[in-house]
């Protein structure tokens, strides 16, 4: 009883807060046709679960597509048959893409640069292709934290990944609609569902600064258990006569 308790309470709070992202940014509107970027990891997964529940409701009406990137000179091992049942049985089209990149192609960008890149330019053009508006990717609340944190220390930027982004370039919209879902939250979810693991075995992973702010938060919340919920405020409570500005002579 007390499981089914704490897994309805979990559902609720997900639930609450993808619908309170969803408003907050206006992030879905009638009319949409969002394509679901999916990695096959647990946030990708739980963003096309919790999407295809909201699809079902009558406002706003939009429809869905989803897709996987296959970086072919990359080793990652998605189960790609696993993806596409899932998704499917979600009652969403699946497409699966490949691609590759040359790391040797710009010695200023990072690999993970390019390969980012290069996983993003594929979604773009199925996204175009299908007659899609909208891009959703399955950043959660701690990634946007993380980044705002890394920007600052290391950018020395106030800045982070927003919850909608207009891609004026590209003539499209990039939405996160799990930007006010905490990352344990989707942990649990994902060992409710028992969601299966994909295998990283990419030569150029390695401990990255994201990881390292994602532990800076983390202590940040044990000084305050209140200081994600700060932080995020912070973005739009910015008092500049209150900050160093520099004055021109």
């Amino acid at each position: 009883m007390e499981d089914n308790k704490g897994e309805f309470k979990l559902l609720q709070r997900i639930n609450r807060r993808l619908i309170q992202g969803i408003r907050d940014y206006r992030l879905i509107e009638d009319g949409d046709h969002i394509l679901i970027a999916i990695s096959g990891g647990k946030d990708s997964l739980a963003l096309a679960e919790l999407m295809a529940e909201r699809v079902k409701i009558l406002k706003p009406k939009f429809k869905l597509s989803a897709a996987h990137v296959v970086m072919t000179n990359v080793s990652y091992e998605s189960d790609h048959s696993y993806i596409q049942h899932f998704i499917e049985d979600l009652g969403i089209p699946f497409y699966l893409l490949e691609t590759s990149f040359d790391p040797s192609a710009d010695k200023r960008k990072s690999p993970c640069f390019l390969c980012s890149w290069n996983r993003r330019k594929q979604l773009f053009e199925l996204a175009k292709t299908l007659g899609c508006n909208k891009i959703a990717l399955g950043h959660h609340m701690d990634d946007i934290l993380a980044t705002l944190l890394m920007n600052m220390t290391f950018q020395g930027s106030f800045s982070t990944m927003p919850p909608m982004l207009k891609m004026s370039k590209f003539d499209m919209t990039i939405i996160r609609p799990m930007c006010l879902i905490e990352e344990k939250d989707l942990i649990a979810l994902s060992a409710l569902r028992a969601y299966k693991k994909q295998i990283k075995n990419c030569p150029y992973e390695s401990e990255t600064n994201r990881k390292v702010m994602g532990e800076v938060l983390k202590t940040l919340e044990k000084i305050s258990p209140e200081a994600r919920y700060s932080l995020w405020v912070s973005m739009s409570n910015i008092n500049e006569s209150l900050l160093p500005r520099k004055i021109d002579e």
